[in-house]
């Protein structure tokens, strides 16, 4: 386990949920995190909860945001190791064909795009400093089939590609990529997206932390390729 004292995270999605449990996480094995999302408000108020460095205000869809965030960083900290491409959310969750081309583009943007965006902007960072780990927050969907989730599905399996290519890519220059796979979990994403209240999940955003910061906390030559975490509640058969 290395030691990350004084190590620099970047946690998207960082004012609630998995993102706010992550950053929990990581403050406490001594990692300076900053938060982003699209609400300062809530970004303020998790930085008071979590003992975040700081709060990055931000739309991950918009690439410029994303080069605002790769400035903030660099003249602030002059390094990151870790970034946490946590932030997404189901949109709708709908039979394709009740689909609207809208919500069929944000999903896109939203759960694929965004985390292509914000590894464009770090890459070269890590490359240049030789060490850095990305951590890409999938979901069983990208590996499972359900109704109503094929537009999600689709931009989570494309990113879980993107992810294993990236790492062929950068494992030369001493950088990680990896997928991080939970199944549900108790962060309202199911409300979000239009659907039943997930409130009653034992499986929770402090879980998806804890495994996230281990995933963190390898020795830096440790790969993982993926790690898929399931709540014993979600029964899925076949496996």
């Amino acid at each position: 386990m290395r030691d990350m004292t004084g190590t620099v995270a970047f946690v998207t999605g960082g004012s609630s949920g998995m993102g706010l449990g992550t950053a929990r996480k990581l403050v406490k094995l001594g990692c300076r995190v900053v938060i982003a999302a699209r609400s300062e408000d809530k970004l303020l108020a998790a930085q008071k909860d979590t003992g975040a460095d700081d709060v990055f205000v931000m739309d991950i869809t918009n690439y410029a945001d994303w080069e605002r965030a790769r400035e903030f960083i660099a003249e602030k900290y002059g390094r990151l190791d870790f970034l946490i491409n946590n932030a997404g959310g189901g949109i709708a969750i709908v039979p394709y064909l009740e689909q609207s081309m809208e919500n069929i583009r944000r999903s896109i943007d939203l759960n694929l795009y965004g985390a292509m965006y914000g590894c464009r902007v770090f890459a070269p960072m890590m490359v240049e400093q030789k060490s850095g780990l990305i951590v890409n927050v999938l979901s069983v969907c990208a590996q499972h089939a359900w109704p109503g989730f094929s537009v999600y599905s689709a931009a989570k399996a494309g990113l879980r590609e993107f992810t294993k290519c990236l790492y062929l890519e950068l494992q030369s220059k001493g950088v990680r990529a990896t997928c991080f796979v939970p199944g549900g979990c108790n962060t309202n994403f199911a409300a979000a997206a239009g659907q039943m209240n997930d409130d009653d999940m034992k499986f929770n955003g402090e879980d998806v932390g804890e495994a996230i910061a281990a995933l963190c906390s390898f020795n830096e030559y440790v790969f993982t390729e993926e790690m898929t975490v399931w709540s014993i509640e979600q029964e899925v058969v076949p496996l």
